[in-house]
């Protein structure tokens, strides 16, 4: 937590990996996720690095690793996360994992293969039984004498030969069989009958049982054909139209014992494939049983040994080709811990030399590094979605742990509404560790749960702010006792029963002694909901405070940019930046909010009527005039606000010009080249241990180039002309800007009454049992109207307008967010968090 509110100092260093150490050593350094490691070979192409067999072999391993996995899907099997994270193998691990995988792969593939050869089979010797027992039903022999002759039914199963027209068959009757796709048996039916003439008898029946299509692997109920013929030209075409339609012809024997011995042989050979084909199965279970077993922990094991080469190509060997050189980003905290982490390298790898690492000089800005945990990752994230803190600037984000979801929680004050919101987030929290809520698919899900913490104060400061409103579900509630009394008003009006008969709205004198008691212990007074003026309190009451609580928060924006210009030593800017910039905001908006409080404590109920508009006295404060009908609020305002004005208008030049010009006196005064002795102890400070990108150029220019160094006041001045119109007119649409808090929070009190009194009361007006009856589905609508308008499209919006705030309003008065993350080489996912 310590880095939250600035990024963590990090620092250039270079890693000296003996050759036969160094995977182990990156191997270390990423199971702990330290460094960021920089590519010191930018302009050699990939397929040129030093490792990039081991890179292939892995990519190898890892299609080995895919075929395998894919036959476990295709198999009804889903391969499990790994139970335990793995570390990289060694190199005689990696080959023997590579040996037994292959071994695996080649294993299934050939096990595969037989059972598909063997289903196959199986398919063919079934079809082809399916079709010698229709055919036996087409083709069977006449009855024997004597016996009773059957009764001629039209039947597809009817044989296609009348019995007694045998003995005129002299010439040869030949027989074609087999199976069609159901689809084409139209087509197929038609084009016989047109290519053959009529010269045939062509019979079809569907397959008692479906089976499976070898191309799609669908089950489907196939359709068998028998067609009789006379000619050998006839038999040709048909056999050419069967093979143009993909059937399946089949041997049909043209004697009756033929078929039945055929049937007999068939049913014996599908027994014995059966069990052939069931031990397969067995075999190829237990094949993918291992496969299940072993791969997961392959795949982690390969994806990190391809990381480490991966790391290793970006590293440069030392000129005896004995020593590689890594340059990496490391947070100046864990050098102990990478240095622990090289010798244990070096140790595990039985190296003699021992690995080490040595910071080096540098003047390139390092990557931004701020840890969080799982309760600030929320609002990190929000910050980090503007952009990525400079280094070790402040951070926004401690701050908008508490601005963030109070902001919220003024648009969406209500006690009933931040109630249920608060809950769904506490659950959220209460079973974070749940996998079913952590693993799931949908992203608008992942989004609410990463945000939880998040959701769990808005959901809080929402039902505070909900109070101090008197807000639940759009009805006040009475706490505490009104401070208003309706019958002291009664007994000192002497209010008669025509005079309440024609006044259907009374009026509450504050005036008179004991009709007001004071204010309310918390929060806006319930008596305030039945007044027809109700919205215009209001409307005053929150206008106000949206005015003052933007002020205030631009303000401590503004202060925070201090500590920016102590931290980065840039003092001068206190003076030529935050000083007037101060002055800017409180001599001008400042004096607004003293305005609202003054008014506020001056005036009671009693001179209500005589007291002045702040409006027109600050309109008044940039005209440099008064109003003699609008009051003065205390002796002397004229010369105070012309004295603010002119003390604003006397900053903007300053805001304007002081840091320009320092910055130009500062380069003539700094001008003068660096001596020689200087130059020389550069020099020496680059040969012993200088970043290997670091050029001569840069040191003889104190670490930075001829160009980077030269002053472009031009450009100085326009940069910080851009930044004085964009402060100085920012305070006002800022300003302006924060009415926002004051139109949301009207809106959805107004949508909040209207949903009430639209829905719900609709479900109290029935009498006896016919109310409990209605109100059963009216609260169904009013909850489900609740949650989708007030709480997801409302809060929605809420929010979107608190992130615009943060981002426009308050960060852009000392937040830069020009940086970029620093990526850390790891193996475990989000090692930060």
């Amino acid at each position: 937590m310590g880095s939250l509110f600035r990024s963590e100092e990090v620092c250039l260093a270079q890693l000296f990996l003996q050759s036969a150490a160094a995977y182990s050593c990156i191997s270390e350094l990423g199971e702990r996720g330290l460094l960021e490691f920089r590519d010191l070979n930018p302009k050699v192409s990939p397929f040129q690095r030093h490792f990039v067999g081991e890179v292939r072999r892995c990519e190898e391993m890892e299609k080995t690793f895919t075929f395998l996995q894919q036959e476990l899907r295709a198999a009804g099997r889903v391969p499990g996360p790994c139970p335990e994270s793995p570390r990289a193998p060694a190199a005689r691990e990696a080959l023997r994992v590579q040996e037994q995988s292959e071994q695996l792969a080649q294993e299934l593939l050939e096990v595969s293969r037989n059972r598909s050869s063997l289903r196959g089979r199986m398919r063919d010797l079934r079809q082809y039984l399916h079709v010698l027992r229709e055919g036996q039903r087409f083709t069977s022999l006449p009855a024997p004498l004597g016996s009773p002759p059957r009764p001629r039914a039209l039947s597809e199963r009817e044989p296609i030969l009348d019995p007694s027209l045998h003995h005129h068959l002299d010439r040869k009757i030949n027989f074609v069989a087999g199976v069609i796709h159901p689809w084409r048996v139209t087509a197929f039916e038609r084009l016989l009958w047109r290519a053959c003439r009529g010269y045939l008898v062509a019979s079809f029946v569907e397959m008692p049982e479906p089976m499976e299509d070898p191309a799609t692997g669908e089950s489907i109920t196939w359709v068998i054909f028998l067609i009789s013929y006379w000619g050998e030209q006839i038999g040709q075409k048909i056999r050419k139209i069967s093979d143009c339609f993909h059937c399946q012809v089949y041997v049909y024997p043209e004697s009756e014992a033929s078929r039945t011995e055929a049937i007999t042989r068939l049913h014996g050979q599908i027994q014995e494939l059966s069990v052939t084909l069931e031990e397969t199965e067995k075999y190829l279970a237990e094949v993918l049983d291992k496969v299940a077993q072993v791969l997961p922990t392959w795949r982690v094991q390969v994806q990190k040994m391809k990381a480490i080469y991966l790391v290793l190509n970006q590293c440069s060997f030392d000129v005896t080709k004995k020593c590689l050189i890594a340059e990496v980003w490391c947070p100046v905290r864990d050098l102990t811990q990478v240095q622990d982490a090289l010798r244990q390298g070096s140790y595990q790898s039985g190296s003699s030399v021992e690995c080490f690492v040595q910071r080096v000089p540098t003047a390139e800005s390092p990557p931004t590094l701020i840890r969080t945990n799982k309760f600030t990752a929320g609002f990190q994230s929000i910050v980090d979605a503007y952009g990525v803190a400079s280094y070790q600037e402040v951070n926004p984000a401690p701050y908008a742990i508490i601005t963030f979801p109070f902001i919220f929680a003024i648009m969406f004050g209500d006690v009933g509404h931040g109630l249920l919101m608060f809950l769904f987030a506490l659950w959220m929290v209460l079973y974070e560790d749940s996998p079913r809520l952590r693993q799931g698919t949908n992203e608008i899900w992942l989004t609410f749960f990463e945000g939880r913490y998040l959701i769990l104060l808005m959901g809080a400061f929402s039902i505070y702010t909900g109070f101090i409103y008197n807000e639940c579900f759009s009805k006040a509630t009475a706490i505490f006792p009104s401070a208003w009394s309706v019958a002291t008003m009664a007994n000192h009006s002497s209010w008669s029963s025509a005079y309440l008969a024609t006044h259907p709205s009374l009026t509450l004198d504050p005036n008179v002694t004991g009709v007001f008691r004071g204010p309310y212990p918390f929060g806006i007074d319930p008596i305030w909901s039945l007044a027809t003026n109700h919205l215009n309190f209001l409307n005053s009451f929150k206008m106000k405070m949206s005015v003052v609580l933007g002020i205030v928060h631009m303000g401590f924006g503004v202060i925070l940019g201090v500590f920016n210009h102590v931290h980065f030593q840039e003092r001068h800017r206190l003076v030529l930046e935050f000083l007037p910039e101060m002055i800017f905001l409180l001599a001008l908006f400042g004096y607004l909010v003293f305005l609202i409080f003054y008014k506020w404590i001056k005036f009671s109920a009693a001179d209500s009527r005589v007291a002045p508009s702040i409006l027109i006295h600050f309109i008044d404060m940039f005209l440099f005039t008064s109003n003699a009908e609008n009051l003065p609020l205390y002796p002397g305002q004229v010369p105070v606000q012309m004295v603010l004005v002119v003390l604003a208008l006397a900053s903007v030049p300053v805001l304007l010009l002081g840091t320009p010009l320092y910055q130009w006196c500062r380069q003539h005064a700094l001008r003068t080249p660096l001596a020689t002795g200087e130059q020389e102890r550069l020099l020496e400070g680059q040969e012993a241990g200088s970043s290997v990108n670091t050029t001569t150029e840069d040191v003889e220019s104190g670490g930075h180039s001829p160009d980077a160094k030269r002053l472009d006041f031009a450009e100085l001045f326009m940069h910080q002309a851009i930044h004085t119109i964009e402060y100085c007119l920012g305070c006002v649409s800022n300003t302006a800007s924060y009415l926002r808090l004051w139109a949301l929070s009207l809106a959805h009190a107004q949508l909040s009454e209207v949903l009430w009194s639209m829905v719900m009361r609709n479900g109290f007006v029935g009498l006896s049992y016919v109310g409990g009856v209605v109100l059963m589905p009216v609260f169904a609508a009013f909850a489900v109207l609740t949650v989708a308008i007030l709480l997801v499209m409302e809060g929605l919006s809420a929010f979107l307008h608190a992130l615009r705030l943060h981002w426009v309003e308050f960060q852009n008065k000392f937040y830069v967010g020009a940086g970029y993350k620093l990526c850390p080489f790891a193996f475990a996912p989000d090692t930060w968090e």
